[in-house]
């Protein structure tokens, strides 16, 4: 029998684990725990954690596949494909490209066929003041729509773009460049179905460009609505980092800011992985897989669709 405690730390979504200490191998009961918290609280906090990067992809292997970030040419970290540095400090001598990472609502890795499932965040070091980080909760975002609205959505696909990440235009024009050409337009559905739950939640948020077969002015309107409504205070956490949080939460059900309000002369300095999630999403065009060099992905899923028709 697992001995985790897991205690609500909001009333939309959050809760913090306790009992259990990441450093060290864990069972399956505990897994299992940690799998079924997650599943009910979408965001699990991990406080008072002292663990390597090695101890973190090995904590994260127990929920998918790790994503190795080949869509990613910033700041990956430099022994291990599986995690990325989020961080405002230099990073091989030269300003990090990551400092502004996650500065308007977002799910992680939505711009790709096959979005991260779950990510985890390692707190390593922190402003003295602000840095932030809010959490709403998309199910009750479509729960809580008409039935009107809920019927019109259950039949839209977003075009997400990764162009429409913050601050991307301060990054290195050359990696930005790269990062542009590895991550075409992607295709998701407006209303996706957990695995997991069966619940059904909102997969919209600031990187959807528009609706496939509508203009962006049709379509603006409806998303900034969309994007408002799923940030009502009602429906968010905000979790305020100490030194050695780790963080789990789903980016299938919910959708995240990192708040940049503290001084950016102080550290903010945190370890990331990623697990990859199920294949939802589509190329808008598909001859951008033969250039695009997320092609791991694409490859992946030619594969997947002829064994499903073999």
């Amino acid at each position: 029998m697992s001995g985790i405690t897991v205690t609500p730390v909001g009333y939309a979504l959050g809760a913090e684990v306790t009992g259990i200490d990441l450093a060290q191998p864990m069972s399956r009961e505990d897994a299992q725990a940690v799998l079924d918290a997650w599943h009910r609280h979408l965001i699990l906090v991990f406080p008072d954690q002292h663990i390597t990067p090695e101890q973190q992809i090995a904590f994260s292997r127990h929920f998918g596949e790790l994503d190795q970030h080949e869509s990613q040419p910033f700041n990956r970290h430099p022994d291990h494909d599986e995690m990325m540095l989020i961080t405002n400090k230099l990073v091989r001598g030269k300003p990090s490209q990551t400092k502004t990472a996650g500065q308007n609502w977002h799910t992680d890795l939505s711009y790709t066929i096959r979005p991260a499932k779950g990510t985890t965040l390692y707190c390593l070091e922190k402003p003295s003041v602000g840095g932030d980080t809010l959490f709403a909760n998309m199910y009750l975002a479509y729960e809580t729509l008409s039935d009107k609205m809920r019927q019109f959505l259950d039949g839209l696909e977003g075009v997400h773009d990764a162009s429409l990440v913050a601050s991307l235009d301060k990054r290195d024009p050359a990696l930005t460049a790269e990062f542009k050409r590895l991550n075409p337009l992607v295709i998701h559905p407006a209303v996706r179905t957990h695995p997991g739950t069966g619940r059904r939640a909102l997969y919209v948020n600031q990187r959807v460009r528009n609706f496939l077969g509508m203009s962006e002015g049709e379509s603006r309107a409806i998303i900034d609505y969309l994007c408002d409504y799923a940030v009502q205070p009602r429906f968010v956490y905000r979790h305020r980092w100490r030194l050695n949080d780790m963080i789990m939460w789903d980016n299938r059900c919910l959708t995240h800011l990192a708040v940049g309000d503290y001084d950016p002369a102080e550290p903010r300095h945190m370890l990331r992985t990623s697990f990859l999630g199920e294949y939802v999403g589509r190329l808008l065009n598909p001859g951008d897989a033969a250039t695009a060099a997320a092609p791991a992905q694409a490859r992946d899923l030619a594969v997947a669709l002829s064994n499903a028709h073999d």
